[in-house]
């Protein structure tokens, strides 16, 4: 497992990033490889056809697309983290990752590793935050066949949370909406963004003791706030 320095270019924080290891149909481990020196870049916008890389197996040689390095600072920012270049011809999308991830931070009672759903399209994005509320300890998470016009994506026993796959920063707009039917409800809530927050609406959460958190395409939600580290923390 590969250690590599990352500085974020927004808020000048250091980071020690290790690199994701996925399994190969042959069942070896394999890692992007990381391009050490480069900066990293703030994800601004999102491509579903840029945010995948090619990698290749040591063991076998075969290639496949993974998901891009990504890592969220605690400043609100997503950062790209660069890759070598490897030839893509003929490679294929691979399978979803199945290897356990270490949880951010220590439950009050153990858990299990956290296994992830890779992020292709909108719909995995709200499948694996599903996944990771019923991992935090959430009972009887469902999802709706067709998204509400309150945008409620998820729903579980105390509990409302909304997914953002759009390519854009959440809306302080947005936030606020999901605060106003939460309390409606008499319940509490939770927002899952794939591009990162803007200002105002971080503070808002904030100040409103929403958790908030970023997924990268691994499927792997990140705690961005306080209120969401609090929840990885202790759970329901």
């Amino acid at each position: 497992m590969e250690h590599v320095p990352v500085r974020c270019p927004v808020c000048r924080r250091d980071h020690a990033y290790v690199t994701p290891v996925y399994p190969c149909p042959c069942g070896a481990p394999t890692a992007p490889p990381l391009l050490r020196g480069a900066p990293a870049e703030p994800v601004t916008h999102r491509t579903w056809t840029d945010d995948w890389v090619s990698v290749r197996c040591h063991s076998c040689g075969r290639r496949d697309q993974w998901p891009h390095p990504e890592l969220c600072c605690p400043c609100g920012a997503v950062l790209r983290i660069p890759v070598r270049p490897v030839a893509t011809r003929g490679s294929s999308p691979a399978s979803p990752a199945r290897s356990p991830v270490p949880p951010p931070g220590t439950a009050t009672h153990p858990r299990p590793p956290f296994r992830p759903l890779v992020i292709r399209t909108a719909r995995d994005a709200v499948g694996a935050a599903a996944l990771y509320l019923t991992w935090l300890g959430y009972r009887d998470v469902v999802q709706p066949e067709v998204r509400p016009p309150s945008r409620i994506d998820l729903r579980a026993a105390g509990l409302i949370a909304q997914v953002d796959s759009t390519t854009r920063p959440t809306a302080l707009r947005d936030v606020e909406c999901l605060w106003l039917n939460a309390l409606n409800s008499s319940v509490t809530s939770v927002f899952f963004s794939l591009a990162g927050y803007a200002d105002d609406a971080r503070e808002r959460g904030d100040g409103l003791a929403i958790p908030l958190f970023v997924m990268d395409l691994t499927g792997t939600p990140q705690p961005v706030n306080g209120p969401a580290e609090e929840l990885v923390g202790t759970g329901p």
